[in-house]
């Protein structure tokens, strides 16, 4: 069967099971949206307020499904808008692929209108790209891009089509329901596999140890083995600190979890990474603000490193033994052959740790950010799902709600973009509609992107935004408070908008809360119906976010308050 370039790039995504695309139309791709418009009734296009947004919703669409995220932007600006998107997807793993059109290939390298070469620009922040000149490759090109974004370390790939491709014909033969099976198993088996005796070896190494302690990552999320984290923990007894992007991977309420590790990580997580004897890095890749001070990050331990990417282990840090390929199944595997191990004097004294919390847990403010994420938690439950920007509010998120379920947690941790929840949030919401979405903001992030309370008021998604409003750059203002000498160089927000006027003009529900009771009223209005809301909470402009390591200081050196 003859069919269009852009023919081709529609019935691919139907082959995949794409139901939803995020994106922006212009002139180079109107034939692939012209298409778009055809297949209405196959795929669900989102249009945001911008591109970047719709990189951002493609991911959260990605994070929260574990389903590949699909954006589409046209050539020049609106691809390069995607750019701080796909750069936030790569860095935290998130499988994502960015379909962008360019000019003609006749006019490609003429400094043509809108033309910009976005397979160079995003070289490095993507797994692979393509630019595809010739229609009869597209197929193939389209197919093998959603294998290389979910095979091994996921991560988003890029297609770049010149408009007369996609108006080119070709022979299109749709591969069958067995053939993509097919494809997903080949995938699958180009994960590498340990041997049994390096098995055993690590297996050996994990009875003998009497200070267990696991450092849990992302990659315990997006290879779904939160189940096989678990049972290793219980079965060594062996407390589990988690990264950021780690988070919902083992269960803050149990009993062995010592909570984040690292900058803002826990006392107990911090010390307990210095003290044990063997550490086991699952799915983490060893971060700086993990670390700090490398050669001084568990001074203690042999470290053994579980990860699908080889690049990852011994890069940071030097490893005593490490297991390559699916966490998932290794884990598995070193369960039936691990004996049990009993409580004893370390989970002991790791317990001990844990009692030890800044004073700003229980410091009394009308509206206090742990008794906001407690509330929040307490209304919604287990399975809602909750994004943040990036700052202090995403700490407070990390530290005070107790995720219980994986992929309930969407954060930039990688790129640290601030911008990236508003559309992160929408984009959970368009993929997962019968459950509650609620995005925690700070005042200094939530602006960046707060056009998107357009697409998020146009297409009804009841995402409820709260928006922790202390008047200024938080985490910055905490730097130059205790680093700057109080110097607050241009981080007080002493500006508009009233966020609660803007909701409006977007047609969306806006609240005040200065204190509890208003926050609690408000809450409980904003959840009574499935529509969208958003909550302006007035917060002390000098909250803090604690524990603290000063950067290049060892991680069991924290400051627990700002007096410390």
């Amino acid at each position: 069967m003859k069919c269009t370039g852009a023919k081709i790039v529609i019935e691919c995504l139907v082959e995949r099971g794409v139901d939803t695309v995020f994106g922006y139309p212009g002139g180079t791709i109107l034939n692939i949206y012209d298409e778009l418009y055809k297949n209405s009734d196959r795929i669900r296009h989102i249009l945001t307020a911008h591109e970047q947004g719709a990189a951002h919703a493609a991911d959260g669409y990605a994070r929260s499904t574990g389903k590949v995220g699909v954006v589409m932007a046209t050539s020049g600006p609106g691809c390069t808008n995607l750019v701080t998107g796909i750069a936030t997807a790569y860095m935290d793993s998130v499988p994502m692929v960015a379909i962008t059109c360019n000019v003609p290939t006749h006019l490609l390298g003429k400094d043509s209108f809108q033309e910009v070469d976005i397979t160079g620009i995003t070289m490095s922040i993507t797994k692979h790209n393509y630019i595809v000149r010739d229609v009869n490759r597209l197929a193939e090109v389209v197919r093998e891009a959603f294998d290389i974004a979910v095979t091994g370390r996921p991560g988003p790939v890029l297609i770049d089509i010149p408009k007369d491709v996609t108006a080119a014909t070709a022979d299109w033969v749709p591969e069958t329901r067995h053939e993509v099976s097919a494809r997903v198993s080949r995938n699958r088996e180009k994960n590498p596999v340990p041997t049994d005796a390096e098995l055993d070896s690590v297996a050996a190494l994990l009875s003998s140890s009497k200070r267990p302690f696991i450092y849990a990552g992302g990659g315990v999320v997006i290879s779904e083995a939160a189940e096989e984290l678990k049972g290793i923990a219980e079965r060594l007894n062996a407390p589990v600190s988690v990264s950021l992007m780690g988070i919902t991977g083992f269960p803050a309420s149990h009993e062995l979890c010592t909570g984040m590790i690292g900058m803002h990580g826990t006392k107990a997580s911090n010390a307990a990474a210095n003290q044990c004897d063997v550490l086991v890095a699952i799915g983490a890749r060893f971060s700086d603000r993990v670390i700090s001070d490398p050669s001084k990050f568990a001074r203690e331990a042999k470290v053994l490193q579980i990860d699908i990417d080889p690049a990852e282990i011994n890069k940071n840090i030097p490893t005593a033994a490490c297991l390559n390929g699916d966490i998932k199944g290794i884990l598995a595997s070193l369960l039936t052959r691990l004996s049990p191990r009993p409580r004893d004097e370390w989970n002991d004294r790791v317990e001990e740790w844990k009692r030890h919390v800044p004073a700003m847990y229980s410091r009394k403010t009308p509206l206090h950010p742990k008794f906001v994420l407690e509330y929040i938690h307490g209304r919604v439950g287990d399975d809602a799902i909750v994004s943040t920007e990036v700052g202090q509010h995403q700490m407070w998120v990390a530290q005070f709600y107790p995720f219980a379920k994986p992929r309930t947690f969407l954060t930039s941790g990688g790129l640290g973009t601030m911008g990236y929840g508003t559309g992160a949030a929408l984009g959970a919401q368009a993929g997962n509609p019968d459950r509650s979405v609620v995005h925690i903001a700070g005042d200094g992030s939530f602006r960046m992107n707060l056009n998107e309370l357009a697409t998020i008021s146009h297409y009804g998604l009841p995402v409820v935004i709260v928006v922790a409003n202390n008047g200024t750059l938080g985490m910055v203002r905490q730097w130059q408070k205790l680093f700057y000498g109080k110097r607050y160089s241009e981080t007080t927000l002493d500006r508009p908008p009233d966020f609660v006027k803007l909701a409006d003009a977007f047609g969306i529900r806006g609240f005040r809360a200065k204190n509890e009771a208003e926050f609690r009223a408000a809450f409980d209005e904003a959840i009574s119906v499935r529509k969208p809301a958003l909550i302006d909470c007035y917060m002390d402009i000098d909250e803090m976010v604690f524990p603290m390591v000063p950067a290049g200081k060892p991680i069991d050196e924290l400051l627990l308050d700002a007096e410390a």
